[in-house]
């Protein structure tokens, strides 16, 4: 492969990209996922998503997005921003006519939740 990608990384891309093309809801739930990514706590240099706050996306009909969420710690200073800055970056998705996000506490946030991909842009592996 010229550009360095494996033979079994292109076939899973390829199948990504088939299971989405077949599949509007994947593609949908892809896009969601990326909007939520473009979401940052100002404090961690690591998006949302890859700090493990997200803990629930339901697609229901009618174009509603339904999010659950976390944050770090209770005292987090954005705790009224965020949840904002995430329900309107999904409300930017085409297709997507309403986004609500709520706030949970249950189960809380721990460390280990992360991605890989978050551990190793912290040091924290």
């Amino acid at each position: 492969m010229p550009d360095g990608t494996t033979m079994s990384d292109e076939t899973t891309q390829n199948e990504t990209q088939a299971v989405a093309d077949d599949d509007p809801q994947a593609k949908l739930r892809e896009d969601i996922i990326a909007a939520v990514k473009t979401c940052y706590d100002p404090e961690i240099p690591v998006d949302i998503w890859e700090l493990g706050l997200i803990y629930r996306v339901d697609i229901l009909e009618d174009a509603k997005v339904e999010i659950d969420m976390t944050l770090t710690s209770p005292m987090c200073p954005v705790a009224g921003e965020l949840p904002a800055q995430v329900q309107m970056a999904v409300e930017t998705v085409d297709w997507v006519k309403e986004c609500k996000v709520e706030v949970v506490w249950d189960p809380p946030w721990r460390q280990d939740m992360m991605s890989e991909v978050a551990q190793v842009q912290l040091d924290m592996f």
